[in-house]
């Protein structure tokens, strides 16, 4: 197993109603799942091969929960890695060179009934996890955005936040509003649904605590 940890900073957004139930081991909002995750990499390695700076994205579709699999993903990685960076990126995002389960994306990738290939794009990817805004743009696939929550009868902003001590993604994640639109393989529409802003450190053997 080639050793491997990143520090990186992700916003998602998921088809849900705000606070998402699968956080709590319950049955996703309307049945399905659908998703849009980006992330920008701090600080990281894959072996001797550097990763700080670098951006990769997914969007997922599940028919029904994650845990009952038969899901599609279309995995894009930053066009400015090098091969040797693009095939450490690859590794990690598949869940290959982890304990099995011991990350979310190994878990995912147990999921997974499509693997599309990867596509190699500009990734433009900007986060405030504190402020709970981000965008996720990348062109002919993914047109993300995501704003604080919001009290539908003053404007005001909301600040909740989850936090799972032995969680395999995060440990504590803000919670917002978000929206996407997605194109090619997995083709999203999502409006107003659950947006997570949160600081990730992982390794081959989980979350880093």
């Amino acid at each position: 197993m080639t050793p491997w940890e990143i520090k990186a900073r992700e916003f998602s957004n998921c088809n849900c109603a705000y606070g998402c139930p699968c956080q709590f081991n319950a049955l996703p909002t309307y049945g399905n799942c659908e998703a849009v995750a980006g992330m920008e990499i701090d600080k990281g390695h894959y072996g001797d091969v550097c990763l700080d700076g670098l951006r990769f994205a997914a969007i997922f579709y599940w028919p029904g929960p994650i845990h009952e699999g038969k899901g599609k993903c279309q995995p894009i990685m930053d066009v400015r890695a090098d091969a040797r960076q693009r095939e450490a990126l690859i590794k990690i995002v598949s869940g290959e060179d982890t304990d099995p389960m011991a990350t979310v994306f190994s878990v995912f990738a147990s999921t997974m009934e499509t693997t599309y290939p990867p596509l190699f794009k500009q990734i433009d990817f900007t986060v405030d996890i504190e402020a709970r805004t981000g965008k996720l743009f990348v062109k002919d696939a993914i047109d993300c955005s995501g704003e604080p929550i919001r009290d539908p009868t003053t404007g005001d902003t909301l600040r909740a936040r989850i936090e799972l001590p032995d969680g395999f993604e995060f440990t504590v994640a803000e919670m917002g509003s978000a929206s996407s639109v997605t194109q090619g393989e997995i083709k999203l529409n999502l409006k107003d649904s659950y947006g997570q802003f949160s600081h990730l450190h992982l390794n081959n053997h989980g979350v880093v605590r």
